[in-house]
């Protein structure tokens, strides 16, 4: 599947102790109508914990430049240190990245275990967008998705 593009987002939550966050690509629209969201979390992150406890997620699209974003939230550090000098913002109760392409703010609908995974279903809250390029992972890298020709 490293043959697959798929875009850059971070999967956050709040939590005890300040917001959670997860780099995720298996994200994806499911449904119009109603408008539906699903991100695909690890089982044993820590960032599920806090979005069970939630029952609320954000996604925040990242952009070309981010992908070091990408590789911290990527990381097993605290989140405390993850979200440190990131700007953010609440939106419908979560937290979104400040400079996030497109975000959505989701309540949690459904949680479906999926193997190593939880497939996390959310009913759309709010969302938003601005111009600009994505991060992409494709072929075990972050990479720049320029602008088309």
């Amino acid at each position: 599947m490293a043959h697959l593009p798929t875009g850059v987002t971070i999967v956050s939550a709040p939590g005890p102790d300040g917001p959670a966050g997860a780099t995720a690509n298996a994200v994806i629209s499911v449904s119009l109508e109603p408008p539906l969201m699903l991100a695909s979390l690890d089982r044993g992150t820590r960032t599920l914990t806090a979005v069970r406890a939630a029952e609320a997620f954000g996604i925040s699209v990242l952009r070309a430049d981010h992908s070091e974003l990408a590789r911290s939230f990527a990381s097993r550090a605290p989140h405390t240190e993850k979200w440190r000098e990131i700007p953010s913002t609440e939106r419908a109760g979560v937290p979104i990245l400040a400079e996030a392409l497109a975000w959505v703010a989701c309540g949690l609908r459904e949680a479906h275990d999926a193997g190593d995974h939880v497939l996390l279903i959310g009913d759309v809250r709010e969302l938003g967008a601005a111009d600009g390029n994505p991060l992409v992972f494709h072929g075990g890298a972050y990479r720049g998705l320029g602008s088309p020709e």
